[in-house]
């Protein structure tokens, strides 16, 4: 159904936390996918699996105003921690995923034949290929707009569905 339960962690030690469990997302692959590109990392002798990064990207694609900045910073920081060591993959997550004028007009240049490639299918880094800063920019937000737009979309029948099963509830309750 798509639908996610919420925790938040009441250990001191990680006080507040907050973990989201998902039965289904929107713009992401299916569960087996994701987990076949898991991340896992170790916290304090505890090994952790997480989505990937692009997987994780996609998922915060949401319409919910304070995600778009979490993509930008994602993509930022792992554009500066690799950006030395870039491979085809990275290149092309960076070129399809950075939210950054400035960065995305840098990577264009660094990385003309890929960007090129990536063109097809993100068709602002012809903006950033073509120096066209304005462009570039109106292109970010458009690209935005429309992902939130499209999410709000998908998760509207299914709060419909929610309240429909909340009203079901209170109604076998009272019987």
């Amino acid at each position: 159904m798509g639908l996610a339960v919420h925790f938040r962690c009441q250990l001191e030690q990680v006080k507040g936390f907050r973990v989201d469990a998902m039965s289904r997302m929107r713009g992401v692959d299916p569960f087996p996918e994701l987990w076949e590109r898991r991340t896992t990392i170790e916290v304090d002798g505890d090994l952790m699996d997480l989505l990937s990064l692009p997987d994780l990207v996609k998922a915060k694609k949401t319409q919910r105003s304070k995600d778009w900045p979490m993509i930008q910073r994602l993509v930022e920081a792992n554009w500066f921690q690799n950006q030395h060591e870039p491979n085809p993959a990275r290149v092309e997550f960076w070129l399809k995923e950075c939210r950054t004028s400035e960065l995305l007009l840098r990577m264009v240049k660094e990385h003309s034949v890929q960007a090129a490639r990536v063109a097809n299918t993100r068709p602002l880094l012809l903006h950033a290929i073509a120096g066209e800063v304005l462009e570039l920019e109106r292109g970010l937000e458009h690209e935005q707009k429309k992902a939130m737009s499209e999410d709000k979309a998908y998760w509207e029948p299914l709060k419909k569905e929610i309240e429909r099963l909340r009203i079901q509830c209170r109604v076998n309750s009272r019987e």
